[in-house]
């Protein structure tokens, strides 16, 4: 505790500014770090270097890519430089004598089930997302109480630059969903959604359009939520073994009720989220902002675990939705060992190609270079089947976010038209 105490909580006090002390001049603050601080930095071949004052720790240990022990000096403060990180945004943390917290150097994001550090490394080709000076949309955080869960949710809700001054004009909607362990915010604060947007728009590249950002991790009442859960979570203290069960028949109880069963979106897509989707989300958005009906105007997209989702929302909603999109993500039960079939596939959503083609206007599949090839496979298959699709490979990214802000940016300009 004292360890932990010293190198997070009391950071500032015990000495910070000789964690901060002036990095060396090709080594630039992340844009990520909290004021005035200079660590983490990252040099011109992407190398970033990190510093933490810890002076009490035994072992402190960097959690980025494949991780590294940092080295204590003479002051107390640990330090570490990594080997070239690939450009875009990072979650990492720091272990310190086990205990893995944030560093207090810098902004934290929800991922992975808690609040992480992050670092961003520049993208030469990144100029899509940055802040420029042309006309920018607004993104406000909406409240709404849900039926089907039975909890008041909130959502983030990205409306475009003229929303506000062109008061009859109503708009289409991309519904955009985060990852695993993510949560509303993501899209927003990691993604940079709304730059992407007001940058599309502004050349012209996509409609306005109205952007929602919901979370993912949707449950009714009696459902387990423990697959949206961090993996490491403290567990409750051990308890006094349980009472045999009872007689069937004499005051037995059913066992907890677990998750829905998966459907066509997989193992990841929740069949409770389409439920408050269609029950409570739409509707709420479609009383509370200036939205173009029908499902011509209404779109679907979400990254990993949020990737599968649109599979398991639009393809039983067909009649709902007219563009969806998978980043990194796909009806899980594809690339799994087994082969793809047009009539068993997705539960069967492509079993008549002809009629699907008419109906869906775009289905959009996306992955980062080095992620595996299960999504280009999957887009190979439908494509050989003669199902229309839309595949979009980031070079040289994996798993992560910058994949997932270049998949919009290409999305994007393809909806409504």
């Amino acid at each position: 505790m004292k360890t932990l105490v010293t190198a997070v909580a009391f950071c500032a006090a015990l000495g910070c500014q000789i964690a901060w002390a002036q990095a060396p001049s090709d080594c630039k603050p992340s844009s990520l770090n909290i004021p005035e601080a200079k660590y983490p930095c990252l040099y011109p071949d992407n190398r970033a270097m990190f510093r933490v004052n810890a002076p009490d720790a035994q072992k402190v240990r960097l959690r980025v890519g494949p991780g590294f022990d940092m080295q204590k000096g003479p002051d107390g403060v640990w330090s570490v430089t990594t080997t070239p990180l690939v450009v875009g945004f990072h979650y990492y943390t720091l272990q310190v004598d086990g205990a893995v917290v944030a560093d207090p150097s810098t902004m934290t994001f929800f991922g992975s089930g808690w609040w992480n550090s992050a670092i961003e490394v520049p993208d030469p080709e990144g100029d899509y997302y940055a802040p420029k000076d042309v006309p920018h949309g607004r993104v406000s955080q909406q409240w709404y109480e849900s039926k089907v869960t039975g909890q008041w949710r909130r959502v983030f809700v990205y409306t475009p630059p003229d929303y506000d001054s062109r008061a009859r004009k109503s708009y289409p909607v991309l519904y955009l969903l985060h990852g695993w362990g993510e949560d509303e915010t993501g899209w927003y604060r990691q993604g940079h959604v709304d730059l992407i947007m007001d940058n599309l728009i502004a050349g012209g590249k996509a409609k306005p359009m109205i952007v929602v950002m919901d979370n993912l991790n949707a449950v009714k009442p009696g459902e387990s939520a423990a697959i949206f859960g961090a993996r490491g979570m403290v567990q409750p203290p051990a308890a006094a073994p349980p009472a045999p069960p009872a007689p069937r028949g004499v005051g037995a109880a059913p066992p907890p009720a677990g998750g829905p069963p998966a459907g066509r979106g997989g193992a990841l897509g929740r069949p409770t989220f389409t439920e408050m989707m269609l029950t409570d989300l739409i509707p709420m958005v479609e009383r509370s902002y200036r939205v173009l009906p029908g499902r011509e105007n209404r779109a679907m997209a979400g990254l990993s675990m949020g990737g599968a989702q649109p599979f398991e929302t639009v393809l039983n909603n067909l009649g709902k939705f007219a563009y969806f999109g998978g980043f990194s993500g796909n009806c899980a039960g594809f690339g799994r060992g087994g082969a793809f079939d047009p009539k068993t596939t997705c539960g069967g959503s492509f079993a008549e190609p002809a009629a699907f083609n008419k109906q869906v206007k775009l289905m959009f599949l996306s992955t980062g270079s080095v992620e595996g090839p299960g999504v280009k496979a999957f887009s190979e298959a439908l494509t050989a089947a003669g199902i229309h699709n839309v595949y979009f490979e980031s070079p040289g990214t994996a798993h992560e976010w910058q994949s997932w802000r270049r998949a919009l940016n290409d999305f994007a300009p393809r909806l409504f038209k």
